[in-house]
């Protein structure tokens, strides 16, 4: 995996995670980059080589896996994730900036004008926008 952790740290727009299998908790490597965009990679070991998994739902037979703590269930909308962002509840978690945004609405701050946004249209499924819910303190993540 040295060689991985040595892609990773070049291309840091991509987060790389590598599988030992076709369970989606048989993670051997995940980079420590936080980005949207991934690279999946299946690991042969009979072979030493990687394979790219296209399509990472596909090869696991599961309905949904999270991007940010790589965990499977039924429906994206049921699965609490622990890793989600705590101002617009995005997942994964939105990039730390030293910038702090303040909504008049629900008393959020956010690290961006795009997280701004996008905590006026994140809503899980039969709830409120997450800025129509009000403080922090009254939602319950």
């Amino acid at each position: 995996m040295h060689e991985i952790q040595r892609f990773q740290d070049h291309f840091t727009e991509y987060k790389i995670v590598v599988y030992g299998g076709l369970n989606c908790e048989d993670i051997l490597f995940e980079g420590q980059v936080v980005s949207e965009k991934r690279v999946n990679l299946l690991y042969d070991e009979v072979k030493s080589h990687f394979h790219v998994i296209a399509n990472l739902t596909g090869a696991t037979s599961k309905q949904f896996i999270c991007k940010a703590c790589s965990k499977s269930c039924s429906s994206g909308v049921t699965h609490k994730c622990s890793e989600a962002c705590s101002d617009c509840l995005s997942i994964p978690p939105c990039i730390s900036t030293n910038v702090r945004i303040p909504c008049g609405s629900c008393n959020r701050t956010f690290r961006n004008q795009i997280y701004f946004e996008k905590h006026k249209t994140n809503k899980l499924k039969g709830k409120p926008y997450v800025c129509k819910r009000g403080t922090v303190e009254s939602v319950i993540v």
